[in-house]
């Protein structure tokens, strides 16, 4: 493991007409700060009715105006902003920074994966986008087909199944259950690493999106369940351990701080010593995401877990009814049709400042129109973009939405709606 245009609409209200004509004793820096606030609200509805007289001119139907909202509390570190800022000023500088990835949590990954060094994070981030130029990546959702999927499941059982409690998507893997001779039998290194990739891009194309939205709160990490019952070390063998190796590389250097958690359970004693041995050398924040558990792991995961989120063999109550069980289900709030429709045909971005200790709270609404199933089609060439969702920006300090320092632009104020024209 492991994104074209958005239709943006402001809720009215009763509440905002009130608030937008408060006294008149209002100091001169609050009225410019709603009047920037009400011009991005211009700029939004605008932008909702460019889209719908575009989808008019395709002769797609267009809904009446329902809005579904979905509120998400952030919470930001002050100083982690602070870096985030010079970070993108340096990526802006050098032309490295395409818009798919001019995302907030993003920039953040990398800047936590390099320890908040600048130069090795733009070194990181150049590495990046050039194995992603190499490899096809920004297509590869769209381009490669894993056509074993099937059978490389038979020999090599995973998935994601459910969401944690505190919402990131969780992901399984049966390891003690591969068949090494078979699965290089049925696929190839090169394309199950291909597989790999295509499945980080879709976490971040419809997972994390979805998550966000279901838990109400940003996520862009996973919660990893590894069963290793029954692995024998000794059968693993060169191939897999290479392959293992380079999954583990591209995850490092292209997908930073992802993992949220990881349980490994069903660990023997003698997987407990290699790990033992194994933690001297890796990173202790690494390290302390990883919890190696023997047979009596059922409590851990489900002080963590929801019973209705994990499969019976690992302490659930789910057994999924599908062919093939829970890990081919794909279990998760991307499954939710109204959260995908959010996901795929638009969502809007109504920003409104709380207090929340020392740092600004940041309540964002997710706002859009209910598309009919007979509808979709109809908008199927202006598919939204949905690396822009994670782009949570608080309306506390307004000045970072416009200008040469916004985070959504270099200086267009209207980058920071995303028009469709």
């Amino acid at each position: 493991m492991p994104v074209p245009g958005e239709l943006i609409a402001f809720e009215e209200s009763e509440k905002f007409s009130k608030d937008a004509n408060l006294d008149i004793e209002t100091s001169e820096d609050e009225k410019r700060r709603r009047g920037r606030g009400r011009s991005l609200k211009k700029k939004a509805m605008t932008a909702s009715t460019k889209l719908t007289h575009s989808l008019k001119k395709r002769g797609g139907r267009v809904s009446d105006c329902k809005y579904t909202a979905i509120s998400i509390e952030d919470v930001r570190d002050a100083e982690e902003e602070k870096a985030v800022k010079a970070f993108r000023q340096a990526l802006l500088a050098k032309d490295q920074l395409p818009s798919r990835h001019d995302d907030y949590y993003t920039l953040l990954r990398f800047l936590k994966a390099r320890k908040f060094d600048l130069d090795k994070t733009i070194q990181m981030w150049e590495d990046m986008l050039n194995w992603r130029n190499e490899n096809g990546v920004d297509t590869i959702v769209q381009d490669f087909v894993y056509d074993e999927y099937e059978e490389v499941q038979q020999c090599y059982p995973h998935g994601y199944h459910g969401v944690d409690k505190q919402g990131h998507p969780v992901y399984i893997e049966r390891i003690g259950k591969i068949v090494v001779g078979k699965l290089m039998k049925v696929t190839t290194v090169e394309r199950f690493l291909k597989y790999h990739v295509q499945g980080f891009e879709k976490a971040f194309l419809e997972k994390f999106p979805a998550c966000s939205m279901a838990a109400k709160k940003p996520i862009d990490c996973t919660t990893t369940i590894l069963d290793v019952q029954g692995l024998n070390w000794m059968s693993f063998g060169k191939v897999a351990n290479d392959l293992v190796m380079r999954m583990q590389k591209i995850d490092g250097d292209n997908y930073p701080e992802t993992l949220h958690q990881m349980y490994i359970v069903n660990a023997g004693s003698r997987f407990k010593l290699l790990w033992n041995t194994a933690r001297g050398f890796l990173d202790p924040k690494t390290t302390a995401k990883i919890h190696v558990l023997g047979n009596k792991f059922h409590t851990k995961l489900l002080e963590i877990i929801e019973p209705s989120q994990l499969p019976e063999f690992l302490g659930g109550t789910c057994s999924c009814p599908n062919d093939g069980g829970c890990l081919r289900s794909d279990k998760g709030p991307w499954k939710n049709p109204e959260i995908m429709k959010l996901t795929h045909l638009g969502y809007a971005l109504y920003f409104r400042k709380t207090e929340s200790s020392e740092n600004d709270n940041l309540e964002v609404k997710f706002l859009s129109t209910k598309v009919a199933t007979s509808e979709i089609s109809c908008v199927s060439d202006v598919r939204l973009d949905t690396s822009d969702f994670m782009q949570l920006v608080s309306l506390s300090n307004e000045e970072r939405m416009s200008g040469p320092n916004s985070l959504y632009g270099t200086s267009k104020p209207e980058n920071a709606a995303r028009t469709l024209s």
